[in-house]
């Protein structure tokens, strides 16, 4: 991996749809590390670091994922941005990138194109969820660190507390948002491509037995494919709505959530 930003992906074990879901056997490996293996593809990543709890229902997760070789940082259970700051204290990266482990389609090409976008445009908060285009699991949050230890600092509510960016993007008038778009212009913001109960961990088992077994690298385009060819097997926000983590809280401008 180069210098750039540090990807920090969020796991827990305690997921109140799908509890375990983040160690559920996907295509002969734990969703987990399949995730982990999709986003080591990207070629715009430093390091990648798992922030899970100090709760000892993590125990199992923390003890899997380091010892596939996996960095591991572990924290308070509900305060996830503590989380993301205490990586931030240890690893010192100037920028990070916030993955949720519940996205075991995530594109790394779509990952090294919102930190692209992002470092060009020297902004403070960059991600393609602000306006949709891309499915959901396909979620890429850039942020700058100092700024996140800002929100850090100041804030004591609780959702800002566990919902890592929302103290963020709720407030466009004090940090600078850009928003990523699909460069071909498609909006697929219909589709359903992350884990949060059996019904979603069938279809990606589905994906999975599909092409892995010829496509090991397969990515976005190929999912795509795929789900067109069988459109009845789909999963859609009329399955389940997007961003119900954060039902009924002032996001600002932003549609984006998520909490594996």
């Amino acid at each position: 991996m180069n210098a750039g930003p540090l990807a920090i992906v969020q796991a827990r074990m305690t997921s109140s749809r799908l509890p375990g879901k983040v160690l559920l056997d996907l295509h002969g490996e734990p969703m987990v590390i399949q995730q982990l293996k999709r986003i080591e593809r990207a070629t715009s990543l430093s390091d990648l670091v798992v922030a899970t709890s100090t709760d000892p229902s993590d125990d199992e997760l923390a003890d899997e994922v380091s010892n596939r070789g996996y960095q591991v940082e572990r924290g308070p259970l509900d305060d996830v941005l503590t989380r993301f700051t205490m990586v931030i204290d240890t690893y010192q990266p100037q920028h990070i990138v916030r993955i949720t482990a519940d996205c075991p389609l995530i594109s790394p090409v779509v990952i090294d194109q919102v930190v692209q976008t992002y470092l060009e445009a020297e902004v403070d908060y960059c991600s393609n969820t602000l306006t949709p285009t891309y499915p959901d699991g396909l979620d890429v949050e850039v942020i700058r660190a100092t700024v996140l230890q800002e929100v850090a600092r100041r804030s004591t509510d609780p959702h800002e507390r566990e919902h890592v960016t929302l103290g963020i993007y709720r407030h466009p008038e004090i940090f600078n948002l850009l928003n990523v778009t699909d460069p071909e212009g498609r909006d697929h913001s219909d589709l359903r491509w992350t884990v949060d109960s059996p019904d979603d961990f069938e279809f990606v088992s589905w994906v999975y037995g599909e092409l892995a077994p010829t496509q090991p690298d397969f990515d976005y385009p190929d999912v795509l494919s795929v789900i067109e060819g069988n459109p009845e097997l789909s999963r859609t926000t009329n399955h389940a709505a997007r961003n119900v983590a954060l039902d009924g809280l002032d996001t600002g401008a932003m549609e984006h959530g998520g909490n594996p």
